[in-house]
């Protein structure tokens, strides 16, 4: 298997980046009402609950998650022109590896491709810069 781990190897980390192979679900289309018990409920799709086995096999282990507010890029190379570009069900994933959680990401950048042979997502995480004038990491 080929190395995926392209983080930044400092003391204090500012950085995380990681491919995950595989082709992500859409969180807005991932769910699908059952009835269970006699009652309604709302669960993953079996593509979303794929990717979530997938990412979860992938994603590096020995991470420390990055604190305060973050920037991600998402590069995501799909296998087909249907699925519309959605990178929610991504960034819950990188709650507690990445970052603690996903209230932390201030920016986003997220690009869509096509790969038919290679879908994947190319996912980077940078600490935000402190400004002058920042209090407690947040702009006045």
């Amino acid at each position: 298997m080929q190395e995926t781990d392209d983080s930044t190897s400092l003391e204090d980390l500012q950085a995380l980046s990681q491919t995950i192979f595989g082709e992500p679900a859409s969180k807005a289309n991932s769910r699908k009402i059952v009835r269970y018990g006699g009652m309604s409920r709302i669960i993953k799709s079996a593509k979303a609950l794929n990717y979530v086995d997938l990412f979860k096999a992938q994603i590096h282990p020995g991470w420390t998650p990055l604190d305060g507010d973050v920037v991600v890029t998402i590069h995501i190379y799909y296998a087909s022109r249907r699925p519309d570009l959605d990178e929610s069900l991504i960034l819950d994933l990188l709650q507690g590896s990445m970052y603690l959680n996903d209230r932390q990401v201030k920016e986003k950048h997220i690009y869509w491709y096509l790969d038919r042979n290679n879908p994947r997502a190319i996912i980077e995480v940078k600490k935000t810069p402190q400004r002058k004038g920042d209090v407690g990491g947040r702009r006045p």
